[in-house]
């Protein structure tokens, strides 16, 4: 049975309503920390919301692309390719402007496991968070 829209459990792992969760912020609104940057982020790929990643990534991000329509095509295969099963925060650090976010994304791509984790920083620009940049910790096997 499929759930109606107001009920449908947020792809971010939150167990809330994805209404009450990330679609504010996939909508417009700013998330408050990079915590919830995050969240919203794993959702958006699992929605295929490529331009709410493109948005939300940081101008010097070293996987962003010049060509935004080349990006956009990209980031739309990577999702429609991916099974999104979970997303486990392992360790969030707040600041000003600056902050971390350690995180394991359980994915699966032509039935295999395509799970990881990954270190990510965040930057605070003219009062919203961007995603700067990540490592990858470890991949999951």
């Amino acid at each position: 049975m499929e759930l109606s829209e107001d009920t449908k459990l947020c792809p971010c792992s939150s167990k809330l309503p994805y209404q009450q969760c990330c679609q504010p912020y996939h909508k417009g609104k700013h998330a408050p920390n990079a915590l919830n940057l995050m969240r919203s982020r794993y959702a958006a790929y699992a929605l295929g919301l490529a331009d709410y990643i493109i948005t939300t990534t940081h101008p010097k991000n070293p996987a962003r692309k010049a060509s935004l329509p080349l990006w956009r095509r990209e980031l739309l295969a990577f999702s429609r390719g991916t099974k999104f099963k979970g997303l486990s925060i392992l360790e969030f650090s707040d600041g000003e402007s600056e902050a971390y976010v350690s995180f394991t994304a359980y994915l699966e791509q032509a039935g295999k496991d395509a799970s990881f984790s990954e270190r990510s920083r965040f930057l605070k620009e003219k009062g919203k968070w961007l995603y700067e940049s990540g490592n990858v910790q470890k991949f999951l096997v």
